[in-house]
């Protein structure tokens, strides 16, 4: 592939190339030359845009091509006998504009063929016309050779200046991009480093609030995470500005993508009192298969990014698929009421730039990093990212990413047997920003249509008092608010067949005796149709999909380590699971502890002293065939890097979590393995 500057050149070669033959065939038709050649000229022109428009074939077979055409273009028009003073204009001409192919020999061969047309006319050879020696025909002839060596030293000149500039450019190019390399390098490696004691204050952190819960280990645990996915960050800005990303598909419910954005939201730091409002198509096929970590990075970094440029207002999150064949693009839609971005912030963000306004990310917090690993890895995974913004009128990310449909039934749905209409009971002056007012009525009003409901906006109480005398109301949804102005009304009408839920911050509760049902914020479809389909028996909503926690129970477990906390926080956050737990402090001893115990999961970390986490994996599965048992061995390690869970599956790995560890992942890649076994009839 040519580059701009490089198309520019051949487009104008080709322009020159195009108007001298023009002229060339109104000289011949005017001197009365061979009849053929304006007839061949016409098919040349068209050949040589035909070639340059196409890109077809490679450009160095096209820059030959344009060379020949200019040197036969040449000694046509220079062998006549009328055109013996025009040879050193003509020459002149072609090594200005073939200088800019920057070959000297190219330049050698305008010199030759200018030396042959002038031998020609004065030998008088076949073709040429006898030249009479005067001092007005030597001086022409003089004065012609020195301009035409003039023109030919310069352009000799200019190209060499202009390949010394590219060498020395390249040269560089070469030792900013191994900077960079050793940079990226540091950078991975510090954060690799980092992983392991993260790790230990997370895990630690956790094991104390279960014990005392809130206080001081809260901030910790709180401190501990954000350092955590800073971590991460860096490590994805490296994978994303070195093009290896690496996608890990699975299958995944969209509704658990879903409930997880809104569960992490509820974890933000949130003093600004954000409204988070979630728009999911109940179309939505149920299961799909995608790279699901990575849609989690991609959701939690925008969605970090909509709350720390929003200083009002709220983040709308829409999220819908479009079919294309069998298989649909996920598209999603991230927009806030923000600061806003200038469209130079916008085109340096896409390029790989961050923090390009340093003001505004000081003010702010952060490393910058979200918007360019969004970048990079939607585009890994085939999809695409469009940016609407301005400043002072918040910001809009769409994206698109290809998903392949494993059960393309729709996500939400409402009982066959539901009848009745709903009321969307929302005051639109609650709101200091507008905008989030229509962030609530597209969400309802999309719900209603995707499940195919009447819903009914009642913006006051009058309003809900006149819908209940015209239709038939049996749920009427609102926001705290509205309930806190007339909670008794409302109370009144829950203890009949009407059920009222309230969408309300946490810990709010309502009145005493009351049947009404609390919908912990933010408000998304999930809890809705649950109330739509189960009534009054929907419980658990504040737990939504993950209400119970994995069991685990009888399953035995040994945990391998060189560093004596990790083994402290792995043992004890596996233990909340009812496992048996036991550790190994190096390869040797758990090979040994294997034969001696027979566990069911072995976790091993990769790098240790004497014996690696690689080599003693292979020899407990020795082990585990000498000892006609199967056994599973997760790599539990900081080496988080592009390309690292491929290795260790590769090498013999069932399972792949990093640290620190995400607790959500452990459960995942456990419940994954023990079905396996459990189908093999190895665990029971």
């Amino acid at each position: 592939m040519t580059s701009e500057k490089t198309k520019r050149d051949e487009k104008f070669i080709v322009f020159i190339i195009s108007m001298a033959l023009i002229g060339l065939m109104i000289e011949n038709l005017l001197m009365g030359w061979e009849f053929w050649v304006p007839i061949l000229s016409i098919p040349g022109i068209a050949s040589l845009w035909i070639i340059h428009l196409l890109d077809r074939p490679s450009y160095t077979i096209r820059k030959v091509y344009y060379f020949i055409f200019a040197v036969m273009m040449l000694f046509y028009q220079g062998v006549h006998k009328t055109s013996y003073t025009d040879i050193a204009v003509t020459v002149a001409l072609a090594m200005a504009v073939f200088s800019l192919m920057d070959h000297v020999a190219i330049m050698h061969v305008f010199l030759g063929e200018f030396f042959l047309l002038l031998l020609i006319h004065l030998m008088n050879l076949p073709g040429g016309e006898p030249v009479k020696f005067d001092k007005q025909t030597t001086s022409v002839l003089l004065l012609h050779t020195v301009a035409v060596l003039f023109v030919y030293f310069v352009c000799i000149r200019s190209i060499n200046n202009r390949l010394e500039l590219k060498q020395s450019n390249e040269e560089k190019d070469g030792r900013i991009e191994a900077y960079d390399a050793d940079m990226e390098d540091f950078l991975s490696n510090v954060s690799h480093e980092l992983r392991t004691p993260v790790n230990v204050v997370n895990g630690m952190s956790d094991i104390l609030l279960r014990k005392t819960p809130g206080g001081e280990v809260d901030a910790v645990k709180k401190a501990g995470m954000k350092l955590a996915y800073q971590i991460e960050n860096i490590q994805d800005y490296i994978e994303c500005k070195r093009q290896k990303v690496l996608i890990e598909e699975d299958d995944y419910m969209s509704t658990s993508l879903i409930h997880d954005v809104v569960t992490a939201f509820r974890y933000m730091d949130n003093k600004k009192e954000l409204e988070l409002v979630m728009d999911l198509d109940p179309r939505t096929p149920t299961r799909m298969h995608g790279d699901i970590k990575k849609l989690h990075k991609i959701f939690r970094l925008l969605t970090e990014n909509a709350v720390k440029f929003t200083r009002k207002g709220g983040v709308y999150i829409k999220l819908y698929t479009d079919t294309v064949g069998q298989d649909v693009n996920l598209c999603v839609e991230v927009t806030d009421t923000g600061i806003g971005m200038a469209w130079e912030t916008i085109s340096a963000v896409s390029n790989g730039l961050y923090q390009v306004d340093k003001k505004r990310n000081r003010s702010t917090g952060g490393i910058g990093l979200g918007l360019f690993i969004v970048y990079g890895f939607v585009h890994s995974m085939g999809g695409c990212v469009k940016i609407e913004s301005e400043r002072g009128n918040g910001t809009m990310v769409r994206l698109t990413i290809p998903q392949k449909v494993i059960d393309p039934q729709p996500c939400l749905t409402v009982r066959d047997t539901f009848d009745g209409d709903i009321l969307f009971h929302v005051r639109p002056d609650k709101y200091r920003v507008p905008k989030v007012r229509d962030f609530y009525r597209a969400m309802a009003a999309n719900l209603a249509s995707g499940i195919r409901v009447p819903l009914y906006p009642a913006e006051t109480l009058k309003d809900v008092e006149k819908l209940q005398e015209k239709l038939n109301v049996k749920y009427i949804f609102m926001g705290q608010e509205e309930y806190e102005a007339n909670p008794l009304y409302f109370d009144e009408l829950s203890q009949g067949d009407i059920v009222v839920a309230v969408s309300a911050e946490a810990g709010f509760t309502a009145n005493r005796g009351s049947r009404v049902i609390i919908m912990p914020k933010p408000l998304y479809a999930y809890p809705v149709i649950r109330i739509l389909n189960e009534g009054r028996d929907a419980t658990g909503l504040e737990n939504d999909l993950h209400a119970a926690k994995p069991d685990f129970a009888g399953v035995k477990a040994l945990v391998v380590d060189d560093e004596p906390m990790n083994l402290v926080v792995a043992s004890e956050l596996f233990r909340e699971y009812n496992m048996e737990v036991d550790t190994a402090g190096s390869g040797p001893e758990a090979i040994h502890a294997f034969r001696e115990r027979d566990y069911d999961v072995v976790f091993m970390d990769h790098m240790m002293p004497g014996m690696d986490g690689v080599e003693a994996m292979k020899e407990i599965k020795k082990a585990a065939s000498e000892l006609g048992k199967k056994v599973i061995v997760i790599a539990l390690t900081a080496n988080a890097v592009a390309g690292a869970k491929g290795m260790f599956m590769k090498e013999g790995f069932d399972g792949f979590i990093a640290k620190p560890i995400d607790m959500t992942e452990f459960e995942r890649v456990m419940q994954r393995e023990l079905s396996g076994m459990k189908k093999a009839g190895e665990v029971t």
